[in-house]
């Protein structure tokens, strides 16, 4: 039985239950969607095969994330960690070179929020959950040493205690809140700045939103300038390529990035808890709208100040449930 301790053997579909909220952890662990999809298939498996020496002297949740810790350690032994384009160096010259591009398996990659979170949750624990799965966060969760990654999580992410995670650790108290000491200096030293999760969208960021899909498709100067923060980034993974400020993102969308215009943008459920959009533009044949990027957003102050826009659509697009291709007159896809 959920919530204490397990008299009975669980059958697969008590470890199936769990999934989600293992892919949330699996996630912020390893920072891919896909990669995390894989470790928490290799914990079910892993769990399903050793359920004859499972006793029931651990709760079966615990027992999932400490099987499940040991298949993110292992997959992240000896490996370089992921990143965002800002995490590599300064922001480009939008006139200059686009700069080059790195394997997928270098970046941070954004998860839809229907793969870890549960409209069944209390929205509290949904809020507070997205929170720590914005892009930033994800990102800053790679600078720290996987156990230290590990310790934070259990501890400031799903509120484990700290003799809890230690035992899940095979260490001391003592060590995880040294290691936590650690972790909380590095997350503090990225300077992680405030955004407005989906969830929490008013009316006026919902006219925001609608407003920039608007000008976007239009490929208004003046209204997408009205819109975005003076200091806002963008990011094109898998382009080393970054920007910072409004004049230099104008600057790069109406000189390099000119092949946007006539896109076409499909709002999409909330990716890493934020606002989300599949962007499709012209099809180099003319018929139709093809896929190009998914476009995460910040909010902040009423205005956009981020721009992250993943260019890997052959993966990201299914995973979306999106289709690679519009034809001409097509709806938007339902989602």
């Amino acid at each position: 039985m959920e919530g204490g301790t397990l008299q009975t053997t669980p059958d697969f579909a008590a470890l199936e239950r769990h999934r989600r909220e293992l892919t949330a952890y699996c996630y912020r662990m390893l920072g891919s969607p896909f990669e995390a999809e894989d470790a928490v298939q290799e914990t079910l498996l892993r769990a399903w095969r050793a359920l004859d020496r499972f006793e029931g002297r651990a709760q079966l949740r615990s027992w999932l994330y400490r099987i499940a810790t040991n298949v993110c350690l292992d997959m992240l032994d000896g490996r370089k960690r992921r990143a965002r384009p800002m995490d590599l160096g300064p922001a480009y010259n939008p006139e200059g070179p686009i700069g080059g591009q790195r394997s997928a398996i270098e970046w941070v990659e954004p998860v839809p929020d229907s793969l870890v979170t549960s409209a069944e949750d209390d929205p509290a624990a949904v809020a507070e959950s997205r929170e720590t799965l914005r892009l930033a966060f994800v990102a800053a969760l790679q600078h720290l040493p996987p156990r230290q990654r590990a310790a934070l999580i259990l501890c400031e992410v799903l509120r484990w205690k700290a003799a809890e995670a230690a035992e899940l650790l095979d260490t001391s108290v003592a060590s995880v809140n040294s290691a936590l000491q650690r972790a909380r200096a590095t997350i503090d030293a990225n300077e992680l700045q405030p955004g407005k999760a989906a969830a929490d969208l008013d009316d006026d960021d919902r006219r925001l939103l609608a407003d920039y899909v608007q000008a976007f498709e239009a490929y208004d100067i003046e209204q997408l300038t009205a819109l975005i923060q003076e200091d806002a980034a963008q990011s094109m993974p898998p382009y080393e390529l970054w920007l910072r400020g409004r004049a230099d993102i104008m600057t790069w969308w109406f000189g390099p990035g000119l092949g946007c215009v006539g896109s076409r943008m499909v709002a999409l459920p909330p990716v890493n808890g934020s606002p989300a959009f599949a962007q499709y533009r012209r099809a180099s044949d003319g018929d139709g709208h093809a896929a190009w990027g998914l476009q995460v957003l910040e909010l902040k102050d009423g205005r956009i100040g981020e721009f992250a826009i993943f260019l890997d659509v052959a993966s990201l697009f299914p995973l979306l449930g999106l289709p690679l291709r519009l034809p001409a007159g097509a709806p938007d896809p339902a989602l």
